[in-house]
């Protein structure tokens, strides 16, 4: 065997890995700084970890930040999420159209307002909501659309806005995935009624824990802040909402801890730079994948306007027919032999197969919660969703570069390259 077929030989059948050198900082997040550490010990030292003036103030620059009228800070996304379907008038007996494949916060919650869940098809190439799937979905008791922006690309939101103006819907933009990424030059979050979303610390926008919901909606603002938020009370100006000024209509306390809103505030001011850095380092991975059979760059086309924003939970698209029908789970074995830790087939487990959105009964109503309320049985058995339920056989977890270290990212690409131009000995 010659010196190059010997170094092109695949790392599973004894080759030299693909990947050689230490990453170094290359996948560390969050960068914390000095700066993040004495806003929090400004805080901790004065005591005012339960307070709101630090809260008020990064609410004030992310409303800044997004060009929305308003922002407000909870404890969690899943608490963001809640706060704006409550927002957007959702009650017993309603329901909300999601896609399947996502992280259950970004629908599950809806039970607690007694509404459930219509589950639409997802497109295979963006992993998000399909709008051609939306329509036929829509009966008299659907108040809300969400949109999630799943692995950091953004929703075709033009079709779906126009669906949800027609049919008098709200849209709910879940932008956990998608700090900072646009749809066609538009910032995500800004496109919906209310976009809301998660910072915890593994996001590519990091605040430790926390989530926040932003909107230029008067009611939607109120409505949000009387729910979760009971220190809000002089802000409820509406009618409906200025009676019970002083405790939570949710019965919940989701106000953001002051350390999550101290770390929040100076992270936001790096966030354009870093995630810029971001964007370029998964640009150059995929730009060097560009064209290889068998794999596809999970990304908006580069003329589209659109971005990834942070690109969290980064995934590639698999297409096995142009390897043979190499399965994916022998792909993915093949590239974490060439040293790629980071590669591993699927994603979230698909919600409307689980049994919780199918079995449990969560509240005593004597049947599954799904249906609790519903006029029909709305569950989605397997094989309702077909295209939804072949996705984690035709998708995969990718490095997610928090740096751009071009040698360091050859050194990944190559693992992929080699795997798929390599797929025929794999069998």
């Amino acid at each position: 065997m010659t010196a190059i077929a010997q170094e092109s030989k695949l790392a599973v059948h004894g080759g030299p890995k693909a990947v050689q050198r230490e990453p170094g900082d290359l996948f560390s997040w969050p960068i914390i700084t000095q700066e993040d550490e004495d806003a929090v010990l400004e805080v901790l030292r004065r005591g005012a970890m339960s307070a709101t003036d630090v809260t008020h103030k990064f609410e004030q620059d992310l409303s800044q930040w997004f060009g929305l009228k308003y922002a407000l800070c909870h404890n969690t996304g899943t608490a963001a999420i809640q706060a704006a379907m409550y927002a957007c008038g959702v009650r017993t007996g309603d329901e909300v159209i999601c896609q399947s494949l996502t992280y259950w916060g970004s629908v599950l919650q809806v039970f607690t307002l007694g509404g459930t869940v219509v589950f639409g098809e997802t497109d295979p190439y963006t992993l998000t909501l399909d709008p051609a799937d939306v329509e036929h979905r829509i009966t008299p008791r659907t108040k809300a659309i969400i949109t999630v922006h799943y692995c950091g690309h953004p929703t075709d939101m033009d079709p779906i806005m126009e669906i949800a103006n027609r049919r008098g819907l709200k849209v709910i933009e879940d932008v956990s995935h998608a700090q900072g990424a646009l749809y066609k030059g538009r910032l995500l979050g800004t496109i919906g009624n209310v976009g809301a979303m998660s910072i915890m610390s593994g996001k590519s926008l990091a605040c430790g824990e926390g989530g926040f919901l932003v909107t230029n909606d008067d009611l939607i603002y109120q409505r949000a802040a009387a729910f979760g938020h009971y220190e809000r009370g002089p802000e409820l100006q509406l009618p409906e909402l200025k009676p019970f000024a002083g405790m939570p209509l949710g019965g919940y306390k989701y106000r953001m801890h002051q350390l999550s809103s101290a770390v929040g505030r100076v992270q936001l001011r790096r966030y354009r730079e870093r995630m810029g850095e971001i964007q370029q380092a998964m640009n150059y991975f995929w730009d060097l994948l560009e064209g290889v059979p068998g794999i596809r760059a999970h990304r908006p086309a580069k003329d589209s306007g659109s971005t990834m924003g942070g690109w969290y939970a980064a995934h590639g698209i698999y297409v096995p027919e142009e390897l043979g029908g190499l399965p994916i789970a022998r792909f993915c074995e093949a590239v974490r032999a060439e040293g790629v830790g980071a590669c591993n087939p699927g994603a979230n487990p698909l919600m409307h197969l689980h049994p919780v959105l199918n079995e449990a009964d969560v509240y005593g109503h004597g049947k599954p919660t799904r249906i609790a309320h519903s006029d029909r049985d709305l569950r989605q058995p397997k094989g309702s969703l077909p295209i939804s339920e072949r996705l984690p056989e035709r998708c995969f977890w990718i490095p997610w570069f928090k740096r751009f270290r071009p040698e360091l990212i050859e050194e990944y690409a190559l693992a992929f390259r080699k795997a798929a131009e390599q797929a025929g000995e794999l069998g």
